[in-house]
């Protein structure tokens, strides 16, 4: 008399489905999550580079004699005075001799938009105002208030909600 044995060798066809469709639910509730979070660690870099930037002006006012650098106010505005060395009246160059600066060590750029550019305006906005252009940033020539654009580069950037990702700002 000859003994049969079964031998079970893996896994059938429904317990290799069961696991599929868990391992797929379980991807649909995670990757929502780590999207959200990249926006909104872009939203956290832009806030901080908003900081650098408004307290670096602040500097380069306080050793330029109260004024806002020319080059990043004039039209067309760029960043020259703020990433080279100066003197006292804001004349920029690469000389040792220069006792000022450099405030910031690269052109800053907007990670919501990948843009550098600075727009310019007189007056003071508020989150969600439109742009003209699409900068990266904006500074009110009168005080040196700074904002960061929108991911479009349309609108002003809402720093008081940079855990909302589901507008423009």
């Amino acid at each position: 008399m000859t003994v049969r044995r079964t031998y079970k060798g893996g896994f059938t066809l429904v317990e290799i489905l069961i696991v599929v469709i868990i391992l797929g639910i379980l991807a649909a509730i995670v990757i929502p999550q780590f999207t959200s979070a990249s926006q909104d660690a872009r939203k956290n870099s832009l806030t901080s580079q908003l900081q650098t930037i408004r307290s670096q002006l602040e500097l380069y006012k306080l050793q330029h004699l109260d004024k806002l650098p020319s080059s990043l106010i004039g039209s067309p505005s760029d960043w020259t005075q703020l990433v080279n060395k100066s003197d006292n009246t804001g004349t920029t160059g690469t000389a040792t001799s220069l006792p000022f600066g450099p405030y910031l060590q690269a052109i800053p750029v907007n990670p919501l938009n990948g843009k550098n550019g600075m727009a310019v305006v007189s007056g003071d906005l508020n989150a969600g105002d439109a742009v003209t252009g699409t900068p990266g940033f904006v500074i009110n020539s009168n005080d040196g208030k700074v904002w960061g654009t929108s991911a479009l580069a349309d609108k002003v950037f809402n720093e008081a909600n940079t855990a909302d990702t589901n507008n423009d700002n």
